[in-house]
């Protein structure tokens, strides 16, 4: 099974990806741990793309396509994988297309988390994070043991400075200019299952479970 999992920032895409995962034997794989890695292996390719970053400069497309492909390859996506963080643009999307039918490959279904805005405002809001293992916690719905410390490691639990309602406003702006691209080009093929995060994370996966079913996946 070769899953892409899209979603805005607080839907829940993360906390979905690694349901799935358990549930379907998958490798998560993620862009960011991707470049993480290759930079902290010195990796040619993580070479390349640090140069860019360094500078505040957009990685290119050919980079992170490279570094995708390499991450691929491994030994544990050939059972399954879920991408999540790429692609992120349509020219992306056709390299993935292009790389896996190289190898007689193609994505079986692509998921978008789908929450309503105002609620994705009150969840990341009232999000925590522990600074020291980063641990998450949310006032309203996952609140700390005691409140300020960590249940796992006993550090600090705060609110990042970025999670404030103007921030995350912008941030839902972006995702959409950036995405609706993308959605419609792969319900052009028949791909998107919508996973219905508004009420919990239970009926979430269970929504795109009965996309999979549907799907034939």
């Amino acid at each position: 099974m070769r899953l892409i999992i899209l979603g805005a920032p607080g839907s829940g895409k993360g906390t979905s990806a690694v349901v799935l995962k358990e549930k379907y034997d998958l490798a998560h794989i993620s862009t960011g741990d991707i470049f993480r890695s290759n930079i902290k292996s010195g990796t040619p390719l993580g070479l390349e793309a640090k140069s860019y970053i360094d500078k505040g400069q957009l990685v290119p497309d050919s980079i992170t396509i490279g570094m995708v492909e390499g991450r691929l390859a491994e030994d544990d996506c050939k059972k399954g994988y879920i991408l999540d963080g790429f692609p992120r643009t349509i020219a992306q999307a056709e390299a993935l297309d292009e790389m896996l039918a190289k190898k007689g490959e193609k994505i079986d279904a692509v998921i978008s988390i789908v929450v309503d805005d105002e609620i994705i405002k009150d969840r990341v809001t009232s999000r925590r994070v522990c600074e020291k293992c980063g641990a998450s916690y949310n006032v309203k719905y996952k609140p700390a043991k005691v409140d300020g410390v960590c249940d796992l490691c006993g550090g600090n639990v705060v609110q990042r400075a970025d999670d404030n309602e103007e921030t995350v406003a912008a941030r839902l702006i972006t995702y959409y200019e950036n995405t609706k691209p993308l959605i419609d080009f792969y319900n052009a093929k028949g791909l998107i299952i919508e996973g219905d995060n508004n009420v919990d994370s239970e009926s979430c996966i269970k929504s795109i479970e009965d996309g999979l079913d549907a799907l034939g996946v």
